[in-house]
């Protein structure tokens, strides 16, 4: 099987690992999607979810449709809604929201056989709507395990409450509940240690730790088909286990997802959000996902049904980062001195600016050097790279904390760019945590491995 191991990151602290514009993806509570061709008009569906529903606590799902072409919210839209989980349908009703966002609280509650939907219901339908006084809301055992959940949706009546609409296709969004599930698994002396596994996106199964191998491994179920890939923005799950395991706690791991080695940037080892557990995080995104699809194609087995992960104990460290410009054109190699970026304390940011296709250094390479928090530039310079090699200073005040893009922008005037990021967390001890932000326009797979230093 061909490896995946060409983006070396340094195995640092990460508990956020994301694209620039969103990080948990399923597991985040949203859904997009684009492209509902509805009596000619474009929409876009955004279905939000929150991560977890507590039994007994008032959660909420909204869904909102919007014009392409105005930007602003369809009027008078009745969705035909089928909610389904494990295969199994928990319901299909019409509900009808006058202002293009329809609103729906959720009270899970055990020991219901069924749920019951309150509100108020149209004549013409008999979709359900919310009032003021009388909003939708459904209770009963809905949402009380983990996992992926289906939304089909119909678009069914617009811009009038009578403007029925016969066959506007059927539409689909996944969001996932956050499932954490502990196994008990024997270490070399068989001693009892616990794992746990926190799942973004579906429910993990058939969990082994293997002493001798110093390796776990565990399933997910996975639809592979194209129509389901479109809108799986990323796969995220995390391992946990006690930091007093010794023989499972090496500087670094590998992973494998179906046989298949993964990028280094999909590893992150965070041993600062929980005090007595390390946390391993995998995060698969959606290029990574077809680049897998792709490799198992190559041979005459059918497609699985899941994802097979194995992570296994590594003493590699990779760094520095690579990250490519959407043409593949450029790479850019960036590490930074010190390690723990702290603020007050300077940072050196080093970079090289390579061949993208044959990895040499670039000279007299002009670039803009860019750091963002919260959306807003808090740092903007550019240089030229005279060698193909440079570094750029920066020391972060007490206010600058928090997650931070380092962006390479018209890199040697042509306008291409490409993204990093790390975040600043004082509370963790001042650990800058990790992770390497592909481009924001694609992620460009190569199938060579590199360790290359700047």
């Amino acid at each position: 099987m061909m490896s995946l191991k060409n983006f070396g990151i340094f195995a640092l602290v990460a508990c956020l690992l994301f694209p620039a514009s969103s990080v948990y993806g399923h597991g985040f509570g949203v859904d997009t999607i684009s492209s509902v061709d509805v009596q000619g008009k474009q929409l876009t569906i955004l279905v939000e979810m929150p991560m977890y529903f507590e039994s007994d606590q008032e959660g909420q799902i909204t869904i909102t449709a919007t014009e392409d072409e105005t930007k602003e919210n369809a009027k008078n839209v009745t969705f035909l809604i089928g909610l389904f989980h494990k295969d199994d349908m928990i319901f299909r009703n019409y509900f009808f929201t006058d202002n293009g966002v329809l609103p729906i609280k959720i009270t899970p509650q055990q020991g219901y056989d069924n749920f019951v939907i309150k509100g108020e219901q149209d004549s013409l339908l008999g979709a359900w709507y919310g009032t003021e006084s009388n909003p939708i809301e459904i209770v009963g055992p809905l949402f009380t395990s983990g996992g992926l959940y289906n939304f089909e949706i119909e678009v069914r009546t617009i811009d009038e409450p009578t403007n029925i609409i016969e066959d506007s296709g059927v539409y689909n969004a996944d969001l996932s509940l956050i499932e954490t599930v502990s196994f008990i698994e024997q270490d070399s002396e068989n001693n009892d240690v616990e794992f746990r596994s926190k799942s973004y996106f579906d429910t993990i199964s058939n969990f082994e730790y293997n002493p001798d191998a110093k390796e776990v491994t565990f399933e997910m179920p996975f639809d592979w088909s194209e129509k389901q890939m479109s809108h799986v923005s990323v796969v995220h799950v995390e391992t946990h286990f006690p930091k007093d395991f010794v023989e499972f706690l090496p500087p670094s791991y590998s992973a494998y997802a179906n046989g298949i080695e993964l990028f280094k940037s999909s590893i992150s080892v965070d041993d600062y959000t929980e005090d007595h557990e390390r946390v391993v995080h995998l995060v698969l995104l959606q290029d990574h996902l077809r680049f897998l699809k792709n490799e198992m194609k190559k041979s005459d087995e059918p497609l699985p049904e899941n994802i097979s992960f194995r992570l296994s104990t590594s003493e590699e460290i990779a760094f520095p980062l690579e990250a490519y410009t959407k043409s593949e054109d450029f790479k850019v190699n960036l590490s930074w001195d010190p390690i723990d970026v702290e603020p007050g304390v300077d940072t050196n940011f080093i970079f090289t600016i390579r061949d993208g296709r044959t990895n040499d250094p670039l000279r007299s390479s002009d670039y803009t050097f860019v750091l963002i928090q919260n959306g807003k530039e808090i740092h903007r310079v550019s240089g030229t790279a005279q060698v193909g090699g440079e570094f750029e200073k920066f020391t972060f005040s007490e206010d600058q904390t928090g997650p931070t893009i380092i962006k390479f922008e018209n890199i040697r005037n042509t306008g291409q760019e490409t993204e990093f990021a790390l975040v600043v967390v004082p509370e963790f001890g001042s650990i800058a945590i990790l992770i390497l932000i592909i481009s924001i326009m694609s992620i460009i797979f190569v199938t060579r491995k590199t360790s290359l230093n700047i």
